[in-house]
């Protein structure tokens, strides 16, 4: 649901300078190492982990929802008592025991949670916890935790490269910012599924299928990345639900000596904090939800609403792309839906002849690859002339490399042909929170006329793509449902009005669902707002942070 960039990392979004792994080390044309690309990694997909990830979603009740259907009211999400149980005392009152790690200032520490809260002597999760100490001067605010989105981006990473770093000096100078790597995910015992190999394999594979023989082998894809998953983290497949990292950010909260949790999520990382607040309402501090999530939505809707988010991304790239003199895809005078037909028509090239990329590995961009790099881009204004550029090359040039390395900057793969769990968590997390949208392909091929007026681009693999939780070798344990939060202090829900991965319309949403929900909005593109060069939306979560003081209901901000 997965986050963007433009020349420095930005919440909702993975960590970017500084990282060992992942995005940013594949290699472009003539040997060149993407830049943009390196600021594109995946966590915050949030929702979509690419075309094998979109986050399945189902009707309260843990149906699917038929097309044009009502579906029932979703129930809210209740609290949890005040009182912490006695079998949990311990994990709240253990102390972590920090070490020096990384860089200059930063500390470690492990902590311990309960594998399963409702049998806390079923064995432990050891979480990766990182944190950089207020710099002052002034007054300690307290713990400012921080996430980046996914799920299964790494908070820790996150902290490491930018937020301890690149946050306002005002904000790093009153709180102790802290990350945790929510359970499942890099370094608090990673859900792992499949091979280095087995992944290019899994991510080649052909999104839109256009005969049974493909839908097969579509099918059978999806069925070897859930089989994997259970055979190589069987122990905690059943456990990492956000329900369950919301639980362990209240254990950190204690451990931190905070009496309530300040917190700024992004992407995916708005679900964690809104269902954080819907458990603890009394333990609420200063929340900062950016790109948020609706928490209440049914399959068809959530998946629909997605898909027409990066459709309108995609046109905004468009009107920008057919102004410029390198624009391969139609020139001053193209219409977007024109445009949207010539991409289309090099996806369909792509299909039945993969360009060749320079690739050590021997990998070719097909269909699956472009439309993910594409996609990538859809993240961030600022990666449009990395898009044009590598649009460019594969039209005029026959070369895959550049579209090839927004690809795998999205998927986190380096270049030795390694990934990061990412794509693992991402689909763990996705397919416990919410049963799968569909449960066979017939079902998907009656979707599809839906999904392709959201999207005439990419409709027809997003619809695909949701059924991946078909085959999870583990039951869900979450449906739909609001988040009321009632008697917690005001949360700040910021809502970007071209967003692609979390559309505008779920920040409304949540921010009417959280009883002291104060929407923020900003009018322009790309996936999340704070710290992406608006003044006006970073002076006012500043305020919230750094103050408590909330912004003005109907406060806009805008892109220029």
């Amino acid at each position: 649901m997965h986050n963007r960039r433009t020349s420095r990392p930005v919440p909702g979004r993975t960590p970017e300078p500084g990282r060992t792994s992942g995005p940013g080390t594949s290699t472009g044309r003539n040997g060149h190492r993407s830049e943009r690309g390196r600021r594109l990694g995946a966590a915050g997909t949030l929702l979509v982990a690419a075309l094998a990830l979109l986050v399945p979603a189902c009707t309260p009740d843990g149906s699917t929802a038929a097309a044009g259907a009502s579906p029932k009211p979703a129930a809210a999400l209740q609290p949890l008592p005040r009182a912490i149980p006695d079998a949990l005392s311990a994990y709240y009152r253990q102390r972590l025991h920090w070490r020096d790690c990384v860089g200059s200032g930063f500390q470690c520490a492990t902590m311990r949670a309960p594998l399963d809260y409702a049998q806390p002597r079923a064995g432990d999760v050891r979480l990766a916890v990182a944190r950089r100490k207020a710099t002052g001067p002034g007054e300690r605010l307290g713990s400012l935790l921080v996430n980046p989105g996914g799920p299964g981006g790494s908070a820790v990473e996150y902290l490491e490269s930018y937020a301890a770093l690149g946050y306002p000096q005002a904000v790093r100078a009153r709180y102790d910012m802290v990350a945790v790597d929510p359970r499942g995910v890099a370094g608090s015992e990673p859900v792992e599924c499949l091979t280095g190999p087995a992944m290019d394999t899994y991510t080649q594979t052909d999104p839109t299928p256009d005969d049974r023989k493909e839908t097969d082998e579509l099918v059978t894809s999806f069925r070897r990345f859930a089989e994997g998953c259970g055979a190589r983290s069987a122990r905690l497949l059943s456990h990492v639900s956000t329900v369950e990292a919301a639980r362990d950010m209240d254990v950190l909260r204690a451990a931190l000596g905070d009496g309530k949790l300040t917190y700024v999520g992004a992407s995916y990382g708005t679900f964690l904090g809104a269902t954080y607040a819907g458990l603890f309402p009394g333990r609420v501090g200063r929340l900062v939800l950016d790109g948020a999530m609706d928490p209440s939505l049914p399959a068809r809707r959530l998946n629909e609403d997605q898909t027409a988010g990066f459709e309108t991304a995609f046109r905004s790239f468009a009107e920008d792309c057919v102004r410029r003199a390198d624009c391969p895809l139609g020139g001053r005078g193209t219409g977007p839906a024109r445009v949207g037909e010539n991409l289309k028509a090099l996806f369909r090239r792509l299909d039945g002849e993969p360009l060749a990329t320079g690739d050590p590995d021997g990998r070719k961009l097909g269909e699956s690859l472009a439309t993910v790099g594409v996609i990538a881009a859809m993240y961030d204004e600022g990666a449009w002339p990395e898009l044009r550029q590598a649009l460019t090359e594969a039209v005029d040039d026959g070369d895959g490399a550049g579209l090839l390395a927004l690809s795998d900057s999205y998927y986190e793969r380096d270049p030795d042909g390694r990934y990061s769990n990412l794509m693992s968590a991402n689909a763990a997390v996705n397919c416990l929170d919410l049963p799968a949208a569909f449960s066979r392909p017939e079902q998907v091929e009656k979707a599809l006329p839906a999904f392709e007026k959201a999207s005439p681009v990419f409709g027809r693999g997003l619809a695909w793509a949701t059924l991946n939780c078909a085959y999870w070798p583990v039951r869900a344990t979450g449906t739909p449902h609001r988040i009321e939060a009632r008697g917690a202090a005001p949360i700040v829900v910021v809502g970007t009005t071209r967003d692609p991965a979390t559309p505008y319309r779920w920040a409304r949403a949540l921010a009417s669902q959280l009883s002291s929900g104060r929407l923020l909005t900003y009018e322009g593109d790309g996936h999340t707002a704070y710290g992406r060069g608006s003044d006006c939306i970073d002076s006012v979560i500043n305020t919230y942070l750094l103050r408590g003081t909330p912004p003005a209901e109907g406060k806009r901000c805008s892109q220029r």
